[in-house]
């Protein structure tokens, strides 16, 4: 059995055990029916498979490496061992979780409450800026389909798409993320959308880039065409959520929000929003963006606070309300995330992902195109990020 193909079948067997760890999975199909049909593996079992593959991994690619160093320390954690909350992370995703003192949060506010207009705290003016543009909910999938159609000729004209991609759109409630991407392979996307909450224009917009172009769509359609369909790399047809596959997919995803939330695109954006009657006004919106961009690291000291200070989940909400300036119904959503057993060191890899990918091609669209196209290791972004977190 080569490499691969073990790689495969230890993401496919670890899947079994934790509901959505396996993103997606478009390989061969002989390999899922194995697993399917076969008892299920015991973690114990499969983190021993996982350290004797690691051992004989010497001189393998780093990004198979990070790959099945994270898929080890799952299984360990899935196995009993416990394992301090930084150092899991560190392990399955390549990046230490650092604590951000609350002196640059509040720097933040003091940025915001020049952008945002009103009197009163600044809570309740961010709160009753955001509902002063909301989208409305029998607007939502046609103000959408309409805003990735845009966005799908702007990546296609600025970075390229192959040919015969698609996606399409659902809506759902009751999940613990706004917005998801189940890619289907064969070039194909679906994309679901959380409708319990009231989505305002900034993050409708937002979660539109990130999910389909130039983000998680525009990656996942070029590593399928590029490299499993042209290259023949088919440790790329699994996503695994505890890996740094996953930090190096989020930053690319939050890098083209920078990238296309902005100029003329973000002007057009906002016409399709104010056609179907949202007061977006896009100049305000990217200054509240930027005042509020420290703000994302709120959720990763909760998920610190949570996990390793033994603070409650009441107060970690509160934490979020205090900082992040949401209301207390969309607080207690993220803090469902931070403590779900298959996302709760996943809040990292926004920030951290954007900062790497940021570090690593910025605004330069050829290096962005080389992350959507190219096997890049954690370890590629962290040396351009300078080390370190």
């Amino acid at each position: 059995m080569d490499a691969v193909e073990r790689y495969l079948l230890l993401g496919l067997r670890l899947g079994r055990h934790v509901d959505g760890l396996v993103d997606f999975y478009y390989g061969p199909s002989e390999l899922s029916e194995q697993v399917r049909h076969e008892p299920v593996v015991a973690p114990a079992e499969l983190a021993n498979e996982a350290a004797a593959f690691l051992d004989s991994l010497a001189g393998a690619s780093p990004w198979l490496l990070d790959q099945v160093r994270g898929l080890a320390t799952c299984a360990n954690v899935l196995a009993g061992e416990e394992i301090p909350y930084s150092d899991e992370v560190e392990a399955c995703y390549g990046v230490r979780p650092e604590y951000v003192p609350e002196e640059r949060f509040a720097a933040a506010h003091v940025e915001l409450d020049a952008a945002l207009p009103g009197k009163g705290s600044l809570v309740s003016r961010f709160e009753a800026w955001r509902e002063s543009q909301l989208v409305p909910t029998d607007q939502l999938v046609p103000a959408l389909e309409r805003c990735i159609d845009l966005l799908r000729v702007r990546t296609a004209e600025s970075l390229g798409l192959p040919e015969g991609e698609s996606c399409s759109i659902d809506t759902v409630e009751s999940a613990p993320w706004l917005a998801f991407n189940y890619y289907l392979g064969g070039l194909r996307s679906r994309i679901t959308v959380n409708v319990d909450l009231p989505i305002a224009a900034p993050e409708f917009l937002h979660f539109a880039v990130h999910e389909t172009y130039p983000g998680h769509h525009t990656e996942h359609v070029w590593k399928e065409q590029g490299l499993v369909r042209d290259g023949r790399c088919l440790e790329e047809s699994i996503a695994l959520i505890p890996t740094p596959q996953a930090i190096v997919s989020e930053g690319i995803a939050e890098l083209g929000c920078d990238l296309f939330l902005a100029g003329e695109t973000l002007d057009d954006l906002a016409g399709i929003l104010q056609s179907v009657g949202v007061a977006y006004d896009a100049e305000q919106a990217l200054a509240v963006a930027r005042a509020r961009e420290p703000l994302a690291a709120v959720a990763t000291n909760a998920a610190l606070m949570v996990h390793e200070s033994g603070v409650s989940e009441p107060s970690a909400a509160a934490y979020i309300t205090r900082w992040s300036l949401v209301a207390e119904p969309r607080a207690s959503r993220l803090v469902s995330f931070l403590v779900d057993p298959t996302w709760r060191g996943y809040v990292t890899t926004y920030t951290d992902g954007l900062r790497l990918c940021r570090a690593f091609a910025g605004s330069d669209l050829d290096r962005f195109r080389q992350l959507l196209t190219e096997q890049v290791a954690v370890g590629e972004l962290v040396a351009a990020a300078g080390g370190g977190a």
